[in-house]
């Protein structure tokens, strides 16, 4: 049975005490490898080598730098088989969507980053014959960087590129769940030309070597992805050092569809921002908002079309849906739907799990429940979702807004100035507007409320990873 290693120093390294976890394909139920289970002694070890590097990796040029993180970008591509094979293989997801979106966005991640930096662009203020006050970008040092286990290579990335990019030096820990990709990672690091120590990766859970990398007084920033529970904890010990820190946190996202919507569309991309990845993506919308003139209509097609999607092995191509992470989180899940259902919730569609060892479990859909039950305030992070009607706009807002999450929602609408005017009143970190899951990398990203703080993406990215140091000279 194969053994990951850590990848410190650029070198793969059993961990230091010699403890494995197990890691199972949930495709199976089965463990079919071993990752590190990592300690202090393996955090120092990452932190001596991450230290070693910073000095030359910080003040390389910023042509050589954006080179090799475009290097790696394109060795990304060249591996995309192989990697979504792993991906597909730890996470459970469908082989087609690990190929088709995770893996390729793993290496827009590098390449974003690396063409970025080279772009750019500090602040100068001239008080003419007197003065002139400019603003530098210090690299931080070494920063940790935590990532989650529904799309490990994506987010993994979007975390460390810009890091890597202002010339940190990273620790990194993914998930203990989907551990394949980060681990091959560190091949691709040093074919690169990356200069050892620059990217260290350590595994292991995150209650053990996570919470090391985060109260380290070594790491200078956190950036986390996870759960809510745990960012809070992520978040209060860092702040005990002053250290910089983002959360990516939970959500409970709406999704308003009014009676003046392009109903083909909203029906088939509404299906779709449910089911994706077994609704394991943090944007999914699991709450249906439906004007009420429209309900039995929307209700009636959704039900239809979201029967049509294909519950099965990740590697078969006709497979929409594949399998849920793990044994505990199909259990989670499962529990949430009997929940619904002592709720008074009425099960349109699914709610059963498939025959066999694999964590296979059917889209379902949710009706017959009010904003305040437990269904509709907690994040499930299945393929569960509830449908509610709404009366008037106001209601529609109050609805969406209920909960103690922020991170996105979706409004279908063909009114303008609707559209304007709901995206205003939400309170979501991002609000897509007659689509779902478009992203541009130069925009901010993050949520509100209990959905995070701090945001990724674009500049604010580069930003995050950098101190400003604000420099006077007299003329």
């Amino acid at each position: 049975m194969e053994k990951i290693q850590n990848f410190i120093g650029g070198k793969y390294l059993d961990p230091v005490k010699g403890e494995y976890l197990d890691n199972y394909d949930p495709g199976k139920g089965e463990v079919y490898s071993k990752i590190p289970n990592c300690t202090q002694e393996d955090l120092d070890l990452a932190v001596r080598a991450s230290e070693a590097a910073f000095e030359s990796w910080s003040k390389m040029s910023i042509d050589k730098r954006s080179r090799i993180l475009l290097k790696l970008a394109d060795l990304i591509e060249e591996n995309l088989e192989e990697l979504a094979v792993a991906e597909s293989r730890d996470n459970g997801k469908p082989l087609s969507l690990a190929k088709s979106v995770d893996i390729p966005r793993a290496a827009t991640n590098f390449r974003f980053y690396g063409s970025s930096i080279v772009n750019f662009s500090s602040e100068s203020h001239v008080s003419e014959g007197f003065m002139v006050n400019y603003t530098r970008r210090a690299p931080l040092g070494v920063v940790g960087c935590i990532s989650p286990w529904n799309l490990p290579l994506y987010l993994f990335s979007w975390k460390i590129a810009p890091a890597l990019a202002m010339g940190n030096c990273v620790i990194a820990k993914p998930s203990e769940m989907t551990p394949m990709t980060a681990a091959m990672l560190g091949k691709l690091v040093n074919e690169s030309g990356m200069p050892a120590g620059v990217l260290n990766i350590v595994h292991g859970e995150g209650s053990g070597i996570g919470q090391a990398i985060v109260e380290s007084t070594a790491t200078k920033a956190i950036s986390f992805t996870g759960g809510t529970v745990t960012g809070k904890k992520v978040g209060a010990t860092a702040s005990q050092q002053f250290k910089k820190v983002s959360l990516e946190l939970g959500g409970k996202n709406p999704n308003l569809v009014f009676a003046d919507c392009d109903l083909d569309e909203a029906v088939k991309m509404s299906v779709k921002s449910s089911f994706t990845n077994q609704g394991e993506i943090c944007l999914c919308g699991s709450r249906i908002l439906i004007e009420s003139s429209i309900y039995e209509e929307f209700k009636e097609r959704f039900v239809s079309e979201a029967a049509k999607l294909k519950v099965g092995d990740p590697f078969d191509e006709q497979s929409d849906l594949g399998a849920l992470v793990s044994q505990a989180h199909i259990e989670k899940v499962q529990s949430y739907i009997a929940l619904a259902q002592e709720e008074g919730g009425k099960v349109l569609l699914g709610g059963n799990r498939l025959p066999g060892n694999g964590y296979f479990l059917e889209p379902t859909v949710i009706d017959g429940l009010d904003e305040k039950c437990r269904t509709n305030q907690e994040e499930i992070f299945g393929p569960v979702v509830t449908l509610s009607p709404f009366e008037t706009e106001d209601e529609a807002i109050n609805v969406a807004n209920a909960t103690r999450y922020g991170l996105s929602c979706t409004i279908w609408t063909s009114n303008l100035k609707r559209a304007h005017r709901v995206s205003h009143q939400i309170h979501s970190g991002i609000v897509w507007v007659n689509c779902w899951l478009l992203r541009d990398l130069r925009t901010p990203f993050g949520g509100m409320k209990d959905s995070g703080i701090g945001r990724e993406g674009g500049s604010e990215a580069l930003q995050f990873f950098s101190e400003p140091q604000n420099i006077c000279i007299k003329l």
